[in-house]
């Protein structure tokens, strides 16, 4: 490869000549220390390079190395359970080699090359495979079976296939012409991985917050963002994600975010426990991690790491769940780049062309139908946390959002402080897979499913305008019908949409148990409304009973739960005069 001379360095931006005959995005290797760097911006014989680590102590006339190849990540068994950096490296195999401080220009493969999987051939000599065919099986993790594809780009004739124990670089079999088969191969992080065909998303993706499934649900394959100020409690959701919504695999994206919430989330997630399998929750999550402190080139880098991983497991056949927190950071590093390259800025300084970026990546979300012989059905669901400077929504990042996604969960700081969770603003809030989700719900849940969701809308959107009136002329003053959509609204948004992420009968809950407690919400309104025309007024009734059977439904066992929603059901209706 050739070598070029440092000419130029600021900050994280680098730039070295001759370097004409360079690729775009091609990584390099810059200076004495080897930094790992990506070619940005090609003109004349100057490359533009951005370091991926820290360029304290880069000077000018260091050499730059081509390698030939863009920043890759090396695809096969050992990815789930691991700890990566923004380019792929595993933190966990860098601390055992340099400490807890990683020395400039260290390099470690992605998986251990030393590993050694069982693997079970599928199929046999003499047949013929095309990408995305399934050519054995091996178990990863307890439960988790990792299925070899086909690479592609590769097709033919298998010579030979072998049974036994390798590891990822050995070959497992050959093709006729020469090609070796291995458990894993490199792909290009950038480069959107192929598939068959995009499938309609008809199929919710179940997230156990009853706020998300009932009032704002999201398809497998669908796209969300997440915007919210500080305190308002996106980590929590995150980790409730991770810990309960029906997925198959998990990749967290630590973007950008301060060391310490990082370093409490791998603390975190370490404990945390699948309540269906009973195993940790890390034996099917991929975490990423890049920090505030760390350098944005790499920065920009961890989502397109992530969202590959996450195509590359949606290729088995699995449904995937990218939590991404925050794309407000990941933007960032776009506008610092920008910046160092003296591009034309747009809104907020932010680059022209924020907003192409944000929606090629969005659309890399989806269900597809998978390349091969024999198709398989995976999705890719992308969960976007966004952190607006002061809560303001219209800023560009969130503003870019909201052009692309299917729906909006947008939490709001004075739902947090009241001590709502998830502090939903449901006045923002929309999904735009109301309508495609609604036949599955009435199914699993009840045929009145969306007819319910509308109602309990309306009745928050009115308790707040009647709060508004309230504050000027006081509670007393309504009609006792108004009174009555207080308490209703009240009821919704403590014991129905509102959870307690740290109880283990509420931290989750079913789709049954969402819809038997609409239901329940509904029972009551309607009792009251009978009780109020049949002349009793609205202090006569046992509001107090009627909260308390609420919370016994809302936080009972799965063994005691048709129990208390048979006794709540019985102090509703025997609503009386105190």
């Amino acid at each position: 490869m050739s070598e070029a001379r440092i000419v130029r360095v600021a900050g994280a931006i680098a730039e070295a000549r001759p370097l004409g005959d360079a690729a775009l995005y091609e990584l390099v290797e810059v200076g004495e220390q080897r930094l790992l760097g990506e070619v940005i911006r090609l003109q004349d014989d100057v490359a533009t390079i951005q370091v991926f680590e820290e360029t304290s102590g880069l000077g000018l006339d260091e050499p730059v190395r081509r390698t030939g190849a863009s920043l890759m990540i090396e695809l096969g068994p050992g990815l789930l359970g691991s700890v990566l950096d923004g380019v792929g490296r595993p933190l966990n195999g860098l601390a055992e080699r340099s400490g807890d401080f990683m020395a400039p220009g260290m390099t470690m493969p992605t998986l251990d090359p030393d590993a050694r999987w069982s693997f079970r051939p599928s199929i046999e000599p003499g047949e013929a495979v095309r990408p995305g065919d399934v050519l054995g099986l091996l178990q990863e993790r307890p439960g988790m079976t990792h299925r070899i594809l086909v690479p592609p780009g590769s097709e033919g004739t298998v010579a030979r296939i072998e049974r036994g124990d390798f590891t990822i670089s050995d070959p497992i079999g050959a093709l006729e012409d020469g090609t070796p088969l291995t458990l894993s191969h490199p792909w290009a992080i950038r480069q959107r991985r192929p598939f068959s065909r995009r499938l309609p998303g008809d199929r919710p993706f179940i997230t156990g917050q009853r706020v998300f499934d009932l009032l704002f649900p999201v398809v497998e394959g669908g796209s969300v963002a997440v915007p919210g100020g500080f305190g308002t409690g996106k980590t929590v959701i995150e980790q409730s994600l991770a810990k309960y919504a029906k997925a198959d695999i998990m990749v967290y994206i630590g973007c950008g975010e301060r060391g310490n919430e990082m370093a409490e989330v791998l603390h975190d997630f370490g404990k945390l426990t699948d309540p269906e399998t009973g195993r940790p929750i890390m034996d099917r999550t991929i975490l990423i991690v890049n920090t505030s402190n760390m350098p944005v080139a790499a920065r920009d880098a961890s989502v397109y790491l992530g969202m590959t991983i996450a195509e590359y497991y949606r290729d088995m056949g699995y449904h995937v769940a990218i939590l991404a927190d925050s794309l407000s950071r990941w933007a960032e590093a776009l506008r610092e780049i920008a910046a160092r390259l003296q591009e034309m800025p747009g809104e907020e300084g932010y680059p022209t062309y924020l907003a192409n970026r944000m929606s090629r990546l969005y659309e890399r979300a989806g269900r597809v139908e998978s390349q091969g012989t024999v198709s398989r059905t995976g999705a890719v669901t992308f969960i976007s946390a966004i952190s607006p400077p002061g809560g303001d929504f219209a800023e560009p990042v969130t503003q870019a959002s909201l052009r692309v996604v299917g729906a909006l969960w947008a939490l709001d700081a004075r739902l947090a402080h009241q001590r709502q969770f998830p502090a939903v603003d449901w006045d923002i809030s929309y999904s735009l897979y109301t309508d495609s989700t609604a036949s599955w719900f009435a199914e699993q849940g009840g045929a009145d499913w969306q007819a319910l969701r509308v109602e309990t809308i309306r009745l928050l959107q009115r308790d707040r305008e009647l709060r508004e009136i309230a504050g000027l002329v006081g509670v007393d003053a309504l009609e006792d019908e108004d009174r009555l959509v207080l308490e209703g609204a009240r009821i919704a948004r403590e014991f129905l949409i509102g959870q307690n992420a740290f109880h283990p009968n509420d931290a989750f809950s079913s789709v049954e148990k969402t819809y038997r407690l609409v239901k329940l919400l509904w029972s009551f309104m309607e009792t009251g409304e009978t009780a109020l025309k049949e002349g009793l007024g609205f202090d006569k009734l046992d509001l107090a009973a009627v909260r308390g059977a609420f919370g016994a439904v809302k936080t009972a066992s799965p063994e005691q739960f048709d129990e208390q929603v048979s006794k709540a059901q019985k102090t509703i209706s025997e609503m009386r005069p105190t």
